[in-house]
């Protein structure tokens, strides 16, 4: 059985270093550590309103990264420039709405659907693998793949907030698994990421079919407490 990868988001230590306006802390050092500590791969989410990740980090980490860079972007034309400039070997489309503080669902694959599908050509065009960002729904995993992407990344906020609220999960568990069954069916590889914590991670790291989890703000946030080395080495084994 392979094993299922690791993507450390970084993202919140330049939120970290844009609070003050400053420096540091330094999202390419966080990079680089997540590496050295065998992350499979760095997820970086450039905002159309840069409120973290800048344009120059995407650059600096893109040129001195080793492993894959997964950028995560919204669906315009700004982004396709950008993402078309730099080729990241990865890339996720997720939403975007300015007012929000994270992410706050999958992609509703119906809108601007004409112009999500030129995107995901273009991307793949530039060599880079495209991961749609969407709720664990049957139709949008089916949609996914008639819009042409490589993965589907389900959308686990609503699970991690049943878990952290010690509320029954298990309706929304079946749920993500039922996708992941069918993702994988259709040639899909699928990966989880939003809202991931130790005990949630490790309890659908039991759904069979996962290749990849993105973890991010509670990883980010733990390493204050244990360092990001050691954070990270205990999310591999708790996934795997």
């Amino acid at each position: 059985m392979s094993k299922i990868r690791l993507g450390v988001n970084i993202d919140h230590v330049a939120t970290v270093r844009n609070a003050r306006g400053d420096t540091y802390p330094s999202p390419l050092r966080a990079a680089l550590i997540a590496q050295k500590n065998k992350a499979d791969s760095i997820t970086i989410h450039l905002r159309e309103d840069r409120r973290h990740i800048k344009d120059s980090d995407l650059a600096e980490i893109k040129k001195k990264l080793k492993i894959p860079l997964n950028l995560e972007i919204a669906a315009t034309q700004e982004m396709l420039k950008i993402a078309s400039k730099n080729k990241p070997p990865y890339i996720c489309i997720v939403p975007e709405r300015r007012k929000e503080i994270t992410t706050e669902g999958g992609l509703n694959l119906n809108y601007k659907k004409k112009f999500l599908k030129i995107l995901i050509i273009r991307l793949k065009k530039n060599k880079s693998r495209v991961s749609l960002f969407i709720e664990p729904s049957l139709k949008d995993i089916i949609n996914s793949k008639k819009l042409g992407a490589d993965c589907v990344e389900i959308h686990t906020g609503k699970f991690c907030n049943l878990i952290n609220e010690n509320k029954k999960y298990k309706k929304e568990f079946i749920r993500i698994k039922k996708a992941v069954i069918l993702g994988n069916s259709l040639g899909l590889e699928v990966h989880a990421g939003h809202g991931l914590t130790y005990k949630s991670a490790k309890i659908l790291s039991k759904i069979s079919g996962i290749k990849e989890f993105n973890i991010g703000h509670f990883l980010i946030g733990e390493s204050i407490f244990s360092g990001l080395g050691k954070t990270i080495k205990k999310f591999r084994k708790i996934i795997n």
